[in-house]
């Protein structure tokens, strides 16, 4: 229990500190949302709102926001239409009342530093740098960490190098300028209308690579969470609309030189091609990996040692489960604790082909944020609609 002095000394650095806008969007999301909520409301950094935008949901979201905001003041509810995670998204930037906007889905967790982190980093930077991002461990659904992402890295312009390496990795895991976010359009609701949506979030951090600095938190403080049945899930349309943003990027950004045009059509193209198969497409994973092979012969060789690696490996699996009768022991997993010391991230091995790569990579950054036109310069800010505000269904002090 906090004294009355405390309070009081919280409450005075929470008035100089920028407001952040936690904005998360719900679809039927009433099995992990109260996790999400109390990740969000347990961040050391206690300057938030934190806007819930229920995009349509047909289950008990709604009523579980409301119950968890009797709770914390600081959450508010919207109710719309299911228009998908763009719109909703785009719905709690304009409601948005903060300098920074942080987007988290509702079956994501925040470690409990994560904005306070970012806010450090990005407030004491000039305008140029819009946004900050932070990687990531992939959970389950019961909150134990499957995995790390991989910890690459890069800051300042970024464009080319995140054409290919996609950096951000989630929606989980940015913080941005809410004016730039409004500057740039926001994120794009037609790839859902198309039937393609999953990587809104891709397309939205390009567009903001393309014409501003982004720093980074090397620190894994994000748990991203893959289940059967999210959106990250479909596989099908995730690659589908991986390849169509990269699409889009280049052809909106042309022209790139042809190395790191190449560079960004194989990486989607990999990344597509895994989605397909686990998609059991096998026409679109056929042409997929017909095109790769076109530019990079010694995929499919690569591709053909590691199915024999894990035939390998899943009959030596057999061989142990029937000699002892019984399946191996599950793995004891730990959780992602918003608690947690995050643990340091080590660089990954590179190879001098790869250092090479990366070095023209980041020669063509540096030749595009040579002709970046000042922040000054730019247009006012473009609105991502001219739709009214929304009144908030939740508050705890309306309730």
């Amino acid at each position: 229990m906090l004294s009355s002095s405390d309070k009081d000394r919280m409450d005075v650095r929470h008035f100089s500190e920028p407001l952040v806008s936690v904005v998360i969007p719900a679809f039927n999301a009433s099995r992990y949302i109260e996790r999400t909520l109390r990740s969000a409301g347990r961040q050391t950094y206690g300057n938030l709102e934190i806007i819930v935008v229920n995009d349509g949901s047909t289950d008990d979201t709604a009523r579980v926001v409301e119950q968890v905001a009797l709770e914390d003041s600081r959450i508010r509810l919207l109710s719309t239409s299911n228009r998908g995670v763009a719109a909703a998204r785009n719905t709690g930037i304009r409601e948005a009342a903060g300098r920074f906007v942080a987007f988290l889905d509702a079956d994501d967790l925040w470690h409990q530093t994560k904005i306070e982190k970012q806010v450090n980093a990005l407030d004491r930077l000039s305008p140029q740098w819009a946004a900050v991002y932070v990687l990531h461990y992939i959970i389950n659904s019961h909150d134990e960490i499957l995995r790390s992402c991989r910890p690459d890295v890069a800051r300042g312009y970024i464009y080319a190098r995140h054409l290919t390496f996609k950096y951000v990795g989630n929606g989980s895991a940015l913080l941005v300028r809410r004016d730039v976010a409004l500057e740039i359009g926001g994120f794009d609701s037609s790839y859902a209308a198309a039937g393609i949506g999953g990587c809104e979030d891709l397309d939205f951090e390009l567009r903001l690579a393309a014409r501003y600095l982004i720093e980074v938190i090397p620190e894994r403080l994000v748990g991203y969470r893959q289940y059967p049945g999210n959106m990250s899930s479909n596989h099908l349309q995730m690659g589908r609309g991986a390849l169509e943003v990269v699409r889009r990027s280049l052809a909106a950004n042309a022209p790139l030189p042809k190395y790191a045009t190449k560079s960004a059509t194989n990486a989607t193209q990999k990344y597509a091609f895994w989605e397909f198969r686990q998609a059991r497409n096998t026409y679109l994973s056929l042409v997929t990996i017909w095109s790769i092979s076109r530019s990079e012969p010694g995929f499919i060789v690569r591709l053909l040692l590691e199915k024999c690696r894990r035939l390998i490996q899943h009959c030596l699996r057999l061989v142990t489960t029937t000699a002892n009768g019984q399946a191996p022991p599950r793995m004891n997993r730990s959780k992602f604790d918003p608690q947690i010391v995050p643990s340091p991230v080590e660089r990954p091995e590179e190879t001098a082909q790869f250092r090479r790569h990366m070095m023209r990579l980041a020669e063509v950054d540096a030749k595009l944020s040579s002709i970046l036109e000042p922040v000054a310069d730019r247009l006012a800010p473009a609105a991502i609609n001219h739709e009214p505000r929304l009144r908030s269904r939740t508050r705890k002090a309306d309730i």
